[in-house]
């Protein structure tokens, strides 16, 4: 299976857009978003691009934690985690947090296939241990054109990718 990864969209929906058209062309079954949605009306945008299941946590600039809420409930595929979350998907324990510091550690606990992070807007894939530390960078396109990621739960591998080459 594949699963989308998204990070730090800020509000910018032509590259949420574009992420998700990016997303259902690859065939992802599950999105994870690390955070940094920001207003809630993205959240709409996810559940109506998306049909899978969708798992988010916060970041530090998601504003009205209650409105977030109230619209993530409308969807049934939705799932809002609050700071952080462990996940399985297909055989493979995954972790979400949207801080690079923590999300380093959780990777050198070796209990993980794959953590995701993002908060810096870095990009970034790296080895660690037997799994992968990944951000996908961000969907703002302040650092650089906006990126997402793509991993593949049968090879293990994480595939960054530009939200605006779909």
């Amino acid at each position: 299976m594949k699963i989308a990864v998204f990070s730090d969209s800020h509000d910018q929906i032509a590259h949420l857009d574009q992420a998700l058209a990016g997303a259902n062309a690859a065939g992802a079954g599950v999105l994870i978003h690390c955070g940094d949605l920001c207003a809630p009306f993205m959240i709409d945008r996810l559940g109506r691009g998306f049909a899978g299941p969708i798992h988010i946590v916060f970041g530090n600039n998601d504003g009205d934690g209650r409105l977030l809420q109230v619209i993530a409930s409308r969807f049934p595929q939705i799932t809002l985690h609050g700071i952080y979350t462990e996940l399985t998907v297909e055989n493979r324990a995954l972790a979400v947090i949207h801080y690079p510091e923590p999300a380093r550690r959780i990777a050198q606990s070796g209990r993980f296939d794959l953590v995701c992070y993002g908060h810096n807007h870095l990009k970034a894939v790296e080895q660690v241990g037997k799994g992968v530390l990944a951000n996908p960078g961000e969907l703002l396109g302040k650092e650089g054109p906006p990126t997402w990621g793509l991993y593949d739960t049968a090879t293990g591998q994480f595939e960054l990718l530009e939200a605006d080459s779909q």
